[in-house]
């Protein structure tokens, strides 16, 4: 794939492109300059300038009366991307809960492989409860198979930049590391179920959605958007947590 097709998957194609990369090549140059760079007339370079413009992509200004163009460094396309990524974040839940009333049914979300186990854990930090308080149910031997430790720090590392606590279920036979500790710090309080119990199978529930990670054997993330399954499922973590000896 070639820069043009490159950029035109964030936005960047047609007149936009042209202008943007005239403006790279000649620095900073006179808008008649860009333009005839770029194989455009000023009239439609005008306002393809001002787009590019609104984007930071490029600054417009006047000196000894004429208009020149120059290209910003071009690591504002990555924060131009980043900024977007962190205002659908925001926006996720709302979206989403608009959807699913017009929808009117439970929504089931299949991902495979160890991306999809990525995407899955990931869903779990769009939480908008208030507080926000997530119940999970982890299997700490599966969970440093599939997604492993390194994947599983930087998980935590984000729920706490997020300000979500996590009330936390987990077997002590399947604990294989002393660490993931109750701690205020973590925000993290955590209970042992009762011997007989082994839960082998990782579980979020947050908002009216579940999460389920397999192990490595089954190798898949599974999310069930529904308040019914949700709240049944709160409803058996609670239970189990009533059973639980608090850790420590």
């Amino acid at each position: 794939m070639d820069i043009a097709k490159k950029l035109a998957t964030i936005g960047i194609t047609g007149s936009l492109y042209k202008l943007y990369t005239a403006a790279i090549e000649l620095g900073e140059a006179p808008i008649a300059d860009v333009a005839a760079r770029a194989g455009l007339v000023r009239t439609t370079a005008y306002d393809a300038l001002s787009r590019l413009e609104q984007e930071g992509l490029v600054v417009l200004h006047h000196r000894h009366g004429k208009r020149y163009v120059e290209a910003q460094d071009p690591t504002v396309l990555l924060e131009r991307l980043e900024g977007r990524r962190q205002m659908l974040d925001q926006l996720m839940p709302q979206l989403r809960s608009m959807y699913n009333r017009a929808k009117g049914k439970p929504q089931i979300r299949f991902y495979e492989g160890i991306e999809g186990i990525r995407t899955a854990l990931r869903d779990t930090l769009t939480t908008t409860g208030e507080p926000k308080v997530m119940h999970g149910i982890l299997s700490m031997e599966e969970l440093m198979q599939t997604p492993g430790k390194e994947e599983m720090d930087l998980y935590i590392e984000d729920r706490i930049k997020h300000g979500i606590w996590l009330n936390v279920i987990r077997s002590e036979q399947k604990d294989v590391e002393p660490i993931w500790p109750s701690s205020p710090d973590l925000m993290r309080s955590l209970r042992y179920c009762p011997p007989h119990m082994v839960l082998s199978m990782t579980t979020f529930i947050y908002d009216q959605r579940v999460c389920l990670i397999s192990s490595k054997k089954e190798n898949y993330g599974l999310i069930i958007d529904s308040v019914e399954f949700a709240t049944m499922q709160r409803t058996l973590f609670n239970a189990i947590w009533e059973l639980s000896r608090p850790a420590g």
